[in-house]
């Protein structure tokens, strides 16, 4: 139940371009929901995934919210956000943030505890994005790392917590070249994300 009283909720968020969402990305949701007991992981779609759409090509945000809402089908606690696709314009995680805190207030609530997802692989990256003292200090930091990978020690300006993936070696790049190639994508991305692809005919070679 809602109300002034309630216990604030403990929700992830996992945003990224999704171009497409993989078996890598709902595993990473699914350890860190266990991990840090979220009540929530949030998916939220980029709709212009500003550090990325200058230099390559991103497929439409409305095809990449479908794939995202095929692959968290019938995931416990996992969810779709279409916030930065109705906010419009560049999607940048502190306004996103600030947004959810905002909404949580309207409606009398607890602003929630929020925990931001990203890879290993990102870290090296943060200093870079759009108002990150303050994204730093409205959010927990959560890193995934594969097994066998050294987890970063020190993150300065930041809280953070390091969880464990599951060895899944996958990249969108990758899945996208694959379809290009005509191979097979078996195990890569949920069946459900597989069927969105065929579908919508996303990724294959123009004729």
């Amino acid at each position: 139940m809602s109300g002034p009283g309630r216990e604030s909720q403990r929700v992830g968020i996992l945003g990224g371009t999704f171009d497409p969402p993989h078996a890598g990305h709902v595993a990473a949701a699914s350890a860190c929901r266990d991990r840090l007991g979220l009540d929530t992981v949030l998916f939220v779609v980029a709709n212009d995934p500003w550090q990325k759409s200058p230099v390559q090509s991103v497929s439409p945000a409305e095809d990449r919210l479908a794939m995202v809402t095929a692959a968290v089908d019938g995931v416990r606690g996992a969810e779709v956000s279409r916030i930065e696709l109705d906010r419009g314009g560049p999607s940048y995680t502190v306004e996103t943030v600030e947004e959810l805190a905002k909404v949580a207030r309207d409606r009398g609530e607890a602003p929630p505890e929020l925990f931001l997802i990203v890879g290993a692989d990102v870290v090296e990256s943060l200093p870079t994005w759009y108002r990150v003292e303050d994204l730093a200090r409205l959010v927990t930091l959560v890193v995934v790392v594969r097994p066998g990978v050294d987890a970063p020690k020190h993150l300065p300006g930041w809280d953070f917590e390091v969880v464990e993936g599951a060895r899944i070696a996958v990249s969108s790049s990758e899945v996208r070249s694959l379809v290009a190639e005509g191979r097979p994508i078996d195990g890569l991305v949920p069946p459900a994300v597989e069927h969105c692809i065929r579908s919508r005919d996303l990724y294959a070679v123009p004729r």
